[in-house]
């Protein structure tokens, strides 16, 4: 255990994945937020690339965001992010029969319509 201020804190943070409880909180992480979901550097060229072929998995809000502001942005703490439809959710984002947060990256290559498969850091 890791003591910070009156928290005892697990050391296995550091060596476990996080996963969501999707059925509690639906995702909000992807529509809540200040900016999109983090990319590396490798992660823009993949981007540019596989955007034509996800562009139909994607809402027509989402396609916006991206035609406008591009497959990915710089955000205030000069770190890659995927951009965002009003200042909101991911440009990424899509919605479930539930209305669930999804990745329309992660949907196209779950139908293999990609061979990219997005880091954990979104849904």
């Amino acid at each position: 255990m890791i003591q910070i201020d009156d928290k005892l804190i697990s050391e296995d943070i550091f060596s476990e994945e996080f996963v969501c409880n999707l059925s509690k909180c639906k995702g909000v992480c992807c529509v809540d937020g200040d900016t999109g979901a983090p990319l590396d550097a490798d992660e823009l060229p993949i981007l540019a690339e596989i955007y034509p072929k996800i562009k139909s998995y994607l809402r027509n809000e989402g396609i916006a965001a991206i035609e406008e502001q591009g497959t990915h942005i710089i955000d205030n703490d000069n770190d890659f992010v995927t951009p965002l439809v009003n200042n909101a959710e991911c440009a990424y984002v899509i919605f479930d029969e539930k209305g669930y947060t999804k990745c329309g990256i992660e949907k196209a290559y779950e139908d293999g319509v990609i061979d990219y498969k997005k880091p954990i850091s979104c849904h």
